[in-house]
């Protein structure tokens, strides 16, 4: 298969954003070993100013442009190291690539990506992308690495596109705030009553949240990609995606109908 894994910076850092060493160590096993296996993997990751405010030893997260952008660009550096030197002890090379909105709303620029990394998967590397933070703003960004990753995955045709985040899945309520809140396995349609009771923001070093995923979500199915939900803190779990059993939340997209 070809599947597109999105990472946020929740399983990549620990709130101080500094790097959670154990995630990432485990991701980038399983994702080496999900390429030893002949599927074709694609990674979206976020982090880069969530280790950059880490990497500058900021109190938290910056809400002016200048300073998030710079904390990208440090965040970025250190983000591609700690990638390139734990897939290369698994003999997996990366490669990154930044993007912006402009590269996928305009045809040229986008069919250029597309070329670029149809030939990296040829060529038996792993993509690595990620928003170019560092010079996105909000009329040029695509605003947030879920939206980012769904259209990815629609951009290769993915077979699949799996969200890693801090949560088991999409449940019938936030279950951080309600106890009685059940996980719901399977999704064919995304009602108002499941954008309504999203909620909004992420934490507070990322931009994501189950708003945003709903929206990748859509994306993906409208355009027959099936996409899911799953806890970063376990990336053990994508073992189970591979082996075809049923974990965190999937969405189906049309085309399975």
């Amino acid at each position: 298969m070809r599947i597109t894994v999105k990472v946020g910076t929740s399983t990549l850092t620990h709130p101080s954003g500094h790097l959670n060493i154990r995630h990432v160590e485990t991701l980038c096993k399983v994702l080496s070993d999900a390429k030893n296996a002949g599927h074709e993997i694609i990674l979206v990751s976020s982090g880069a100013i969530g280790m950059g405010v880490g990497k500058l030893n900021l109190t938290c997260r910056p809400q002016d442009m200048p300073t998030k952008q710079a904390a990208a660009a440090v965040g970025q550096c250190e983000l591609m190291y700690v990638y390139d030197k734990l897939f290369s002890e698994y003999n997996h090379t990366v490669a990154q690539i930044l993007l912006t909105g402009e590269d996928l709303r305009d045809e040229a620029r986008h069919r250029n990506f597309a070329n670029t990394l149809q030939r990296l998967l040829e060529l038996g590397a792993l993509p690595i992308i990620n928003e170019n933070d560092s010079v996105a703003t909000d009329e040029i960004g695509v605003g947030d690495n879920d939206t980012l990753s769904a259209l990815v995955a629609v951009s290769v045709k993915a077979d699949l596109l799996i969200v890693l985040t801090d949560i088991d899945g999409l449940y019938t309520a936030d279950p951080r705030h309600e106890k009685n809140a059940v996980l719901i396995p399977e999704v064919r349609s995304i009602t108002a009553e499941m954008l309504a009771s999203a909620g909004g923001h992420g934490t507070a070093l990322s931009t994501g949240g189950m708003a945003t995923k709903l929206s990748a979500a859509k994306v993906c199915m409208e355009a027959g990609t099936d996409m899911i939900i799953l806890n970063g803190a376990r990336p053990n779990v994508l073992y189970d995606i591979l082996d075809g059993k049923s974990t965190g939340t999937r969405f189906i997209g049309r085309k399975n109908t």
